[in-house]
């Protein structure tokens, strides 16, 4: 499997012979094209590896708990994370969020058709940790880095078996998808999207 080193790493050999592979394509003659910048791409990788880390501490905190989760649980456990990315967003400009096929907050739902093929992409290949492409959101172009998640044991406190999800998770969320998952699953992944406006900031203050 291919650790955060790998990925930062390769970015270089990346964004130096895979601008196609990414879907890139040279902007008209008029206007300068918009290259990923490779420093900012290590730093979302960074980002998320750091955001993937925080989500996994605190779900480890509910192993070996004899206590029934309850939502003040769910609020120590997942809000951070999903704060977290929020805060990404406003720091950085980008678009940070959290997809799944089977989710539990319909925030989280595949929002556009790339979402989908990335889920599928990772659902395919269980070896994948994360990968780069270009997108258009809300007519804005850009890249996008998605990173998937897997199922950990502590995950299946809330997650496991549909019968034994915890009752505030039945009471407050009826249209539940997010359970039967071993360990090992993809639960989903994180996605981020830097728009073409930020790349060209950044390139307009370092030239």
């Amino acid at each position: 499997m291919q650790t955060l080193s790998q990925l930062i790493l390769s970015l270089g050999l990346i964004m130096s012979i895979s601008l196609v592979a990414i879907g890139w394509h040279p902007a008209p003659a008029s206007a300068a094209p918009i290259i990923p910048n490779p420093n900012e791409l290590v730093q979302v990788v960074q980002e998320i590896e750091s955001l993937d880390a925080m989500r996994s501490g605190l779900a480890s905190s509910l192993e070996g708990s004899t206590e029934v989760p309850t939502m003040q649980t769910m609020k120590d456990v997942c809000r951070p994370v999903g704060m977290r990315a929020m805060q990404l967003s406003q720091e950085h400009g980008w678009q940070v969020k959290q997809v799944a096929k089977k989710y539990r907050n319909p925030d989280h739902a595949p929002g556009n058709p790339h979402d989908q093929m990335a889920l599928a992409k990772f659902d395919q290949d269980p070896e994948l940790i994360g990968f780069w492409g270009r997108a258009t959101v809300d007519d804005q172009t850009g890249t996008r880095y998605y990173r998937r998640i897997d199922v950990e044991a502590s995950c299946l406190t809330c997650h496991g078996l549909k019968d034994r999800r915890p009752q505030f998770v039945k009471d407050g969320y009826p249209q539940d998808l997010a359970y039967n998952f071993n360990v090992g699953d993809l639960r989903g992944m994180y996605s981020v999207f830097i728009p073409d406006e930020i790349q060209s900031a950044i390139q307009n203050a370092v030239n």
